[in-house]
């Protein structure tokens, strides 16, 4: 055994302890994901969660959450209200104070303060005030107004105070933040409506009678106050997700039950589209990894459909049998599971674990969508004919699905043509990218590490694939360029330990054309090979916009956001910008340098925070209904540089 020269010198003096909320400005990422724009917006949803954990336990029936023209947040309640009495442990100290500095620190870990709720780690809105310069935190509670400020790290400055009476009969709690640009220093601490508008819809949908209001005071903005409460809970969230397809029949179904301290719910309807949308959520929590309540519902899906189809004899033989992706096809359905002690596996919450949430799922659903489907006649046996024309549609792709396996090298390469490779072998260190066109792919073959760097150019537009089966799918020539170049497969055969190149560089120019084939590349990657996109292997090559000389020196801008900045840093100065027009414009050494080359080029990663938010974005841009797809664009407008995400 190898022994270090300087073992000896690692003593206790080297173990460094990090007080109270030190630790999390220390190593913000671990409390909050990341430092970027998504960090910044989790301190918005930590603080409305606590809300909606008030909701959940049925004490607050209204939010208001405020973006001040001052570059703060403030998020209101009518619930209970932070204790505001001293805790008998913490030397005097009262609720609020706890609650806003202590990690670990609520009433969800135990007793009886929230018998369900979504923050169990108890960190949340102390998180807040660590990665906040200045924090009030206002209660109302017992007849009295309480008030107490933090400053930069969420130092206290002074006690917790009574400024007054409360407003007759109020009771509530009320968090003002402004989040430290030291923390957020990447991509600056400006909120996003759109994306927080999305997540309180979200969580209105989840909350059924909960009224969510949303405000913008910033200047320059939308200063009309949103109003979101949906008395149809989960089945008007899928009246929503469905609003951009074909539904194909009307009613939307509904089943619930309760058992001891666990809960489910469900509401589902079919469409005509080709893909499943199951969302699932446990406490107000999105499961995107899915987890024990859906593996129970899609189980009792599947013997539900296959009974039902039997008994009316609408299947050819007896012993003839449905699988589950011919039920799902086409199936929008949010479950939503409520339970006191939910088990999540991983610090992200991704997956379900409670074995008990399973049984109760797989039960009710069997009881339940039986008793549905035996009351709606007419459609359940559209959906039996769907499911029956997807498997009709899987065995006619089967063979062409096939084809586009990645070949072992006994087997024959099997790569594209087009596809100019990279001579490692090893996926975690090689790159593909996918451009747009034959002279921007010849300037990227030159220009790029041919060991690391591979270049497939697609010629046009590939196919939409959210208006086009799986069958019809790999007959596109383009589309099966990919398959092939990424060699893990695609739609339920995908693997993910097959992928080739574990970044996926989508290269496009910066104009309506190549927006469009982003979008498309996109939809394709999202539908057809999700995990590539879950496990962040797939992104945006960002070309500059602009050149301008600055000495000798020649420097490139992203966009007219990087443009003004540079023109504020150089302020007096007058400067002559070049517009870059497009990839194949540029010569191959200037394409390098700017858009491929690691050490200098900016690339977007694309991420997938909220599957049903995704679901509903992708259906509406690449679906028919023209209408939805002008006001989405519409309404987004002012937030272009975020279309791309």
């Amino acid at each position: 055994m190898r022994v270090a020269d300087n073992a000896g010198s690692y003593g206790a003096k080297d173990i460094q302890v990090l007080e109270g909320l030190e630790a999390v400005r220390k190593r913000p990422g671990m409390y909050i994901g990341s430092t970027g724009l998504n960090g910044l917006h989790h301190l918005v949803y930590e603080v409305v969660d606590n809300s909606v954990d008030e909701a959940m336990a049925g004490y607050c029936d209204r939010i208001d959450v405020t973006l001040l023209a001052d570059g703060g947040c403030r998020v209101a309640d009518n619930g209970r209200g932070i204790p505001v009495d001293a805790h008998p442990r913490y030397k005097g100290k009262t609720g609020v104070e706890i609650a806003l500095t202590v990690l670990h620190a609520g009433g969800k870990f135990g007793g009886g303060g929230y018998k369900v709720s979504g923050g169990l780690h108890g960190v949340g809105v102390s998180v807040v005030n660590a990665l906040s310069q200045r924090l009030v935190v206002e209660v109302d509670h017992s007849g009295k107004h309480h008030r107490m400020e933090f400053a930069k790290g969420g130092k206290p400055q002074g006690g917790l105070e009574v400024t007054g009476n409360a407003p007759r009969g109020r009771t509530g709690t009320t968090v003002t933040f402004w989040p430290d640009p030291e923390i957020f220093h990447s991509e600056g601490t400006d909120f996003r409506a759109q994306t927080l508008l999305e997540r309180l819809q979200m969580m209105a949908f989840l909350n059924k009678g909960l009224e969510i209001r949303f405000t913008d005071e910033r200047p320059g903005h939308d200063n009309e106050p949103k109003l979101y409460r949906y008395n149809g809970g989960i089945q008007d969230f899928v009246r929503h997700l469905n609003a951009s397809k074909e539904a194909l029949f009307k009613r939307v179904g509904y089943f619930a039950a309760k058992e001891s301290d666990q809960e489910v719910e469900v509401a589902f309807q079919w469409n005509t589209a080709y893909y499943e949308g199951i969302h699932s959520f446990a406490n107000g929590i999105a499961t995107n990894e899915g987890g024990m309540h859906e593996e129970g519902f899609k189980k009792a899906l599947t013997n539900a459909i296959n009974g039902y189809a039997r008994a009316r004899n609408l299947l050819k033989e007896k012993d003839e049998r449905l699988l589950g992706e011919d039920i799902r096809e086409g199936l929008t359905a949010i479950l939503s599971v409520r339970l006191t002690d939910p088990q999540f596996e991983g610090q992200t919450k991704g997956k379900l674990g409670n074995v008990s949430m399973r049984s109760l799922m797989e039960r009710t659903t069997n009881e339940k969508l039986g008793d549905w489907l035996e009351e709606h006649p007419t459609e359940a046996r559209q959906v039996v004919q769907k499911a029956i024309q997807a498997a009709r549609a899987r065995s006619a792709a089967r063979q062409a699905r096939d084809a586009t396996r990645r070949k072992s090298p006994l087997e024959g390469a099997g790569m594209p043509g087009k596809l100019t490779d990279c001579s490692s072998r090893n996926a975690r260190e090689t790159e593909l990218f996918i451009v747009e066109g034959d002279s921007a792919g010849g300037s990227a073959i030159k220009a790029r590490d041919p060991e690391h760097q591979a270049v497939l150019p697609i010629r046009g537009k590939i196919l939409n694939v959210e208006r086009a089966r799986i069958d019809r799918m790999l007959k596109n020539n383009e589309v099966e360029a990919l398959v092939k170049a990424i060699g893990a497969g695609l739609g339920d055969d995908f693997d993910i330990e097959k992928i080739r190149y574990h970044k996926v560089i989508i290269m496009a120019d910066a104009d309506v054309d190549g927006s469009h084939i982003r979008t498309l590349l996109l939809t394709f990657f999202f539908r057809q090979m999700e995990p590539l996109v879950e496990m962040g292997h797939v992104y945006i090559a960002q070309p500059p916009l602009f050149s301008v000389e600055v000495g000798k020196e020649k420097a490139y801008l992203k966009d007219e956001v990087a443009r003004e900045r540079f023109l504020a840093e150089h302020a007096g100065k007058k400067f002559e910008f070049g517009r870059l027009k497009g990839l194949g414009e540029m010569d191959w050494q200037e394409l390098g340098d700017t858009t491929m080359n690691p050490t200098k080029r900016t690339l977007l990663q694309v991420n997938v925070e909220q599957a049903a938010i995704a679901d509903e974005v992708t259906s509406v841009l690449m679906g028919n209904d023209v209408e939805l797809r002008k006001n989405f664009i519409t309404s987004n407008a002012t937030d272009v540089r975020f279309l791309d995400i």
